[in-house]
């Protein structure tokens, strides 16, 4: 399934796609796409739902975030060795974890808000994994069934903020419009192994980062289970797995950070694409 949320800021309604592309009203069934919905059971209930039973959505509605009332939003930073490199950091023995603000959420054709004073607004395209059961110290053999589904996530990044503002890397990823999720969440089941996906990120059309998550470093399983030694996950959390080489940080032999009235567009097989505009806030 492909489940998502559309509307105005603050007033998404849950929906799902259908064989054609096209948005489905998911209201009768429950009140948001948030960790309630994406229980083994919630989602086994829509699973029985005919898809064409449902009310069809008209016209081109606003698209949120594909995740409502998300708890927790952790990210794993330097999970590609190669952008490791490119960023003269070296490659961590075990996950480097660090927290967004779930406040950075949007969805994934919002425009992206430079706050005042950001000169290295940046980019990362990533794998974004949503919790759909309690995981608590779980193991890596367990840690897949834990998973609800995975989605897109640009972990838009200002580069003097995380580096230059007393090394809290948090500073710099957790400006409002900085979490762009979705356009949609495919669950677990439609997706298949998550260790085999294309990554592709664009600036103004110009082809910045290309990856696969074959090449993280640790894993989708080895991430759940480790997160899951720290804090306890809960359905509806959110995990952003790290991104592949080609970030404006990392660009030879000046780097490259955007501005505004730039287009990002970003994609992972299967999962969607999204695409944002840089303005200023």
């Amino acid at each position: 399934m492909k489940l998502l949320r559309y509307g105005a800021p603050g007033s998404e309604r849950p929906a799902m796609l259908d064989d054609q592309g096209r948005i489905r009203d998911l209201s009768a069934h429950l009140p948001d796409i948030d960790g309630s919905a994406l229980t083994p059971a919630s989602l086994a209930r829509l699973r029985d739902i005919p898809v064409d039973t449902l009310p069809l959505v008209e016209g081109q509605p606003r698209i949120g975030a594909c995740v409502g009332r998300v708890g927790k939003l952790v990210c794993s930073g330097l999970n590609y060795a190669d952008h490791a490199a490119e960023s003269n950091m070296e490659v961590p023995s075990e996950p480097l974890l660090f927290m967004k603000a779930t406040s950075a959420l949007c969805g994934a054709y919002d425009d992206i808000l430079r706050p005042p004073g950001a000169e290295k607004l940046d980019w990362e395209i990533e794998l974004a994994i949503v919790i759909g059961s309690r995981a608590k110290r779980v193991t890596e053999s367990e840690a897949l069934s834990h998973v609800a589904g995975y989605c897109v996530i640009n972990d838009v990044s200002e580069r003097s903020y995380q580096l230059e503002r007393g090394g809290q890397w948090m500073k710099g990823k957790s400006s409002d419009t900085f979490a762009p999720l979705g356009p949609w969440l495919v669950t677990a089941d439609e997706v298949g192994s998550p260790n085999a996906l294309d990554l592709w990120l664009d600036v103004d059309d110009v082809r910045r980062q290309t990856g696969n998550t074959r090449t993280m470093v640790f894993p989708v399983a080895t991430l759940v289970s480790y997160v899951s030694h720290f804090m306890t996950l809960e359905p509806g959390d959110v995990i952003a797995t790290g991104t592949p080489p080609g970030v404006g940080m990392g660009i030879k032999p000046e780097p490259v950070y955007l501005k505004d009235g730039q287009w990002i567009r970003a994609g992972i097989r299967g999962l969607g694409e999204q695409h944002q505009r840089v303005v200023s806030a």
